[in-house]
């Protein structure tokens, strides 16, 4: 059996993605059919539309997302229909070398459904991040799914599934922010401003949001920052190390993926301080750094990916703590729309005037 139903697919390079019918295989062994209530407008799906990635058109986009379990294929005991799901694109394998050494959270050959979702015509469509989710239901791999407690929002659960749980996971598991350190996030887009709520979790005394917009920096102070700089009208290795009492913050976070805020990352830290890069690079982008610098600052340069998370341990935990007031999903939520409005969404997210705008199905 399969399932007719509409979906945002990006067809070419740099054009505008547009809202049509695709097919849905019913689940085989080791797949799960999902019903999507929620999906969040993401960077990464930009970048899919525009190449960024690769060009593995027809995309179908949307990964940031939450939905209801309809069906599963055979072998699969994680998951039931009706459970009330976030998709997440690290399905973790337990047998690579990352696995066996008991860090599943760099697992290093996640998997994705086997079968493919196709345009009407038969045409394979490539699903962002193995997902896929700016459609009314996605085939992915039962691993993706991860259960958290229903009575979430879909619309503020569903962020989990990408850019909140990355800036979160940047401080939480990749910096391990801790009691009374301080902290400083250059970049306070979704990613950024997440990252400041983690610090905040975390319990750090002091959090710096650097950004050159004072709308993210308004958002930031509201999740956490106590302070903030502008850097466009501040230096900001300088503005961070005056707030730190000259010394630099104890952990520095890059939320941006730029060579020349990752530098005002690197100078901004302590000695023997804590750099995590959480923004996302493009792969002409090169760094140069005196090697004296790094041997001579000691401490720990840093990659996160997808915020070290284990979804099946960090999304029940945080879901428990949105629904008991203590992590403010909702606040990253800035706008609910429709699948056909994705693509004003991103333009309006390239606007910056939006944190997250999240579909609603």
């Amino acid at each position: 059996m399969t399932h007719q139903v509409r979906a945002v697919v990006a067809r070419g390079k740099g054009a505008p993605v547009s809202l049509e019918t695709i097919i849905v295989p019913d689940p085989g062994p080791g797949e799960a059919l999902v019903k999507i209530e929620a999906c969040g407008v993401c960077h990464t799906d930009l970048h899919y539309r525009e190449g960024g990635i690769n060009d593995e058109f027809p995309f179908l986009l949307g990964h940031e997302a939450a939905g209801v379990v309809e069906s599963v294929g055979e072998g699969v005991t994680d998951v039931a229909p009706g459970d009330f799901v976030i998709l997440n694109w690290r399905a973790v394998c337990g047998q690579c070398r990352a696995c066996q050494r008991g860090e599943s959270w760099y697992c290093f050959n996640t998997h994705n459904a086997k079968q493919k979702m196709t345009l009407l015509d038969g045409t394979e469509l490539s699903p962002a991040l193995g997902i896929g989710a700016f459609a009314e239901k996605t085939l992915v791999a039962a691993g993706q799914c991860t259960k958290v407690d229903p009575t979430a929002s879909a619309a503020a659960a569903g962020l989990l599934g990408c850019g909140v749980m990355a800036g979160i996971g940047a401080a939480i598991n990749t910096g391990n922010v801790g009691r009374g350190d301080s902290v400083a996030v250059i970049g306070c887009g979704g990613v950024g401003a997440a990252a400041i709520a983690g610090a905040n979790l975390a319990g750090a005394a002091k959090v710096i949001a650097v950004d050159i917009d004072d709308r993210k920096l308004d958002t930031a102070r509201k999740l956490g920052a106590t302070h903030t700089v502008n850097s466009k009208d501040a230096d900001a290795v300088e503005a961070i190390r005056e707030l730190t009492g000259g010394f630099g913050a104890d952990v520095v976070i890059e939320a941006v993926g730029r060579p020349e805020t990752y530098k005002q990352a690197f100078y901004a830290r302590d000695l023997a301080g804590t750099v995590v890069l959480v923004g996302v690079p493009t792969p002409e982008m090169k760094l140069e750094l005196p090697l004296l610098d790094v041997f001579g600052r000691g401490g720990a340069l840093k990659s996160s990916w997808y915020g070290d998370c284990l979804p099946s341990r960090d999304f029940p935990m945080l879901i428990d703590l949105y629904l008991q007031g203590r992590l403010d999903l909702d606040a990253f939520v800035t706008e609910t729309i429709s699948l056909d409005e994705v693509e004003k969404a991103f333009e309006r997210m390239h606007h910056g005037d939006v944190l997250r705008s999240v579909v609603v199905l």
